[in-house]
């Protein structure tokens, strides 16, 4: 049985091949999982602070309209047995 330098050498450079791109396509795939991880974490963030500055302003409105009375209806107590209708 003969054994066949060149194609041996073939097979074993398409083996390093193969191996190769895998490496590479492993770190593409955790490359954009960290960008993901990244866009995640930059929205929950986002989200916080929006969140924080609807509370502040939902305050400012209640202390704002509290305050101002302008339309309210004014209520006079009159003291019925105080007065003399004679």
């Amino acid at each position: 049985m003969k054994f066949n330098r060149e194609k041996f050498r073939q097979s074993l450079e398409a083996g390093t091949r193969r191996k190769d791109g895998g490496f590479v396509a492993t770190m593409e795939f955790i490359a954009l999982l960290a960008i993901m991880v990244l866009l995640v974490t930059a929205n929950a963030m986002a989200l916080y602070h929006l969140h924080r500055e609807v509370r502040v302003l939902e305050q400012q409105q209640v202390t704002r309209l509290n305050a101002s009375q302008t339309n309210s209806v004014a209520t006079v107590h009159f003291n019925v047995a105080s007065t003399d209708l004679k």
